[in-house]
C-alpha cells in the first residue's frame, strides 16, 4: 500500500494537467448539435487514457454517447471479490456565460481549486478512481479485487440508455458492489458516505376557466379566476406546520433509527449560517425535524414554477382563460412514487373547484434508495475515508435523486456506495464550478484505501 500512496504523492502534477485536458472537452450532452462531436472526443480520450494506464478498455456503442467499459487486468477464473465504479463524462451546459469568472472549457487553477464545468461533476471525482487504479497496475502492487469502470456520457439528461446496457451486460459487469463518487460531503474534515437519497414524483397541472382570457372589468367577478384557485388549491396542499395535507402520504415513512439520528447530529450544519446562505429571511419546515432532517429524511411536496396570464411589460387587466404548476414531490426510502403520485392527483381533484377544470398530466418518478448503514461494505468504506481524510467520517443522507442506483440494484442487485468528494461550494451545474485539490487527492488516496478494505469485508 505505501508504494500505491507514495506514487500518488509523487505523480500529482502530472494527474492535475491530465485532469485539467480531461475538463477541457466540452461534452455537453444536452446540446447534440453543438457539442455531440467534443463528447465523442472525450469519450476517445478517456478511452485511450484508459488503455495507457494497463486497463482493457472499449467503447460500448448506444443509440446516444458511448459508454467506457474498462476492466483490470484478471487471471482466467478469478475467485476474487468484483466492484464496479460508475462516473459519467458529459457535463451540464455551461450557459449563462457571462457569469463565469473564467472560461468554462478553459480549466483554471485559483488558489487549490481548479476551475471549469465537469470539474467536480463528475470528471473530477471519476478521474480520482481511475489514478487510484493507475498507481496500483504501474507499481505492480497486486489489486485484492476485479475492478471495472463504466463511465457513461449521457447522466445530465436522464442516462437514457443506460438500463439497457446493464441488461445487454449484466453478465460482464456482474459484481458485489458499486462505488460512486458524484455526491459531496460537508467539508475536509467531515468526509462521509450516503447511504440514503430521496425519490421523486412528478406532475403538472392546469386548471380551465372561461374559454378566452377575458376583459375584467367587464367580466370580472362574474367568473372564478383560473390563477386565483389555483393559488388557493396549492394553498391547501401544505398546512401551517410544514405537513403535506396528501391522504396517506406519510404513511411509509419511517423515523430515523437510533443510529441514523446519532449520526445525523455530526453533520455541521449551524442553522443561521445555512440560513445566510440561502438568503431567506427565516428557514421554514415541517414542524418537529432540525434543517438537516427536513432536508434529507423527510418527504416534500414543491411547487417549482407558476405560469399563467399576461407577464409582459405594463399592464394587462385579464381575467386569464387558465393557469399552471409544475410540481415535484420528494420522497423517502419506504415511500413508493406511483402510489404517491395517485393519491397525490386524487387530493387535487377532491380539492378543485367546480369552477375550472382540472387536468393533471403525470411527470417522471424515481424511486428513493437505501443502504443499511451498519453493513459491512459501509463499515469497509468508511475505514477507507478515515484513512485518507485522518478525520471520523460521518453517514449521511441527501436529499436529491440518483435513479441509476435503483437500476444497480434491480438489474445487478448490487447495493452502491456514494463516496463523494463534492464540497458544497463546487458549484455543480451553476457558472463557476470548481474542484478542491485538496478533495482531489484525498479522494485518490481513499479509492487506493478502499478495494483492500473492501475485499477483505
Amino acid at each position: 500500500m505505501q508504494r500505491v500512496l507514495d506514487y500518488l504523492r509523487a505523480n500529482e502534477p502530472r494527474f492535475l494537467r491530465e485532469l485539467i485536458a480531461h475538463a477541457s472537452f466540452p461534452s455537453v450532452s444536452a446540446q447534440p448539435q453543438k457539442h455531440r462531436r467534443d463528447t465523442l472526443a472525450c469519450a476517445d480520450w478517456l478511452l485511450k487514457h484508459s488503455r495507457a494506464l494497463g486497463l482493457d478498455a472499449r467503447l460500448v456503442k448506444t443509440p446516444g454517447n458511448p459508454v467506457l467499459v474498462a476492466h483490470t487486468p484478471r487471471a482466467k477464473n478469478s475467485r476474487k471479490p468484483r466492484f464496479l465504479i460508475y462516473g459519467h463524462y458529459d457535463v451540464q451546459p455551461p450557459e449563462p456565460f457571462e457569469l463565469w469568472k473564467t472560461k468554462p472549457f478553459t480549466p483554471t487553477l485559483r488558489g487549490r481549486s481548479l476551475f471549469g464545468r465537469g470539474t467536480s461533476d463528475n470528471k473530477g471525482q471519476h478521474f480520482a478512481h481511475l489514478k487510484a487504479v493507475e498507481a496500483y497496475l504501474k507499481t505492480g502492487t497486486e489489486l485484492p479485487c476485479d475492478l471495472t469502470f463504466v463511465i457513461e456520457g449521457e447522466e445530465e439528461v436522464g442516462s437514457e440508455h443506460l438500463a439497457n446496457f446493464l441488461k445487454a451486460n449484466r453478465h460482464e459487469l456482474a459484481c458485489d458492489a458499486v462505488v460512486i463518487s458524484d455526491t459531496g460531503i460537508p467539508d475536509l474534515k467531515h468526509p462521509a458516505l450516503t447511504y440514503s437519497l430521496r425519490g421523486i414524483a412528478a406532475l403538472e397541472i392546469k386548471l380551465h376557466g372561461p374559454a378566452r382570457d377575458l376583459h375584467s372589468g367587464i367580466f370580472g367577478g362574474s367568473v372564478d379566476n383560473p390563477a386565483m384557485a389555483l393559488a388557493q388549491l396549492l394553498a391547501k396542499m401544505r398546512d401551517a406546520k410544514g405537513r403535506v395535507t396528501i391522504p396517506g402520504f406519510y404513511d411509509d415513512v419511517k423515523p430515523l433509527s437510533k443510529l441514523e439520528r446519532a449520526q445525523a447530529k455530526k453533520f455541521p450544519l449551524n442553522s443561521e449560517a445555512y440560513r445566510k446562505f440561502l438568503g431567506v429571511p427565516q428557514l421554514f419546515g415541517e414542524r418537529g425535524f432540525p434543517p438537516q432532517e427536513q432536508r434529507t429524511a423527510r418527504p416534500t411536496f414543491e411547487i417549482n414554477g407558476l405560469t399563467s396570464g399576461y407577464q409582459g411589460a405594463g399592464s394587462k387587466t385579464i381575467v386569464p382563460s387558465w393557469a399552471s404548476a409544475k410540481i415535484t414531490m420528494r420522497l423517502v426510502p419506504n415511500q413508493r412514487p406511483e402510489k404517491i403520485l395517485r393519491a397525490a392527483i386524487a387530493h387535487l381533484k377532491t380539492l378543485c373547484p367546480p369552477t375550472v377544470r382540472l387536468e393533471v398530466e403525470a411527470g417522471h418518478v424515481g424511486a428513493p434508495y437505501f443502504l443499511a448503514p451498519e453493513g459491512r461494505h459501509v463499515r469497509a468504506a468508511l475505514r477507507a475515508l478515515k484513512g485518507a481524510f485522518g478525520c471520523e467520517p460521518i453517514l449521511m443522507r441527501e436529499g436529491g435523486s440518483i435513479p441509476i442506483v435503483n437500476d444497480f440494484k434491480r438489474i445487478l442487485g448490487a447495493d452502491t456506495l456514494l463516496l463523494g468528494l463534492a464540497l458544497p461550494d463546487d458549484n455543480a451545474h451553476s457558472p463557476n464550478e470548481k474542484f478542491s485539490l485538496d478533495c482531489f487527492t484525498r479522494g485518490m488516496q481513499m479509492s487506493a484505501r478502499l478495494w483492500p478494505e473492501l475485499a477483505k469485508a
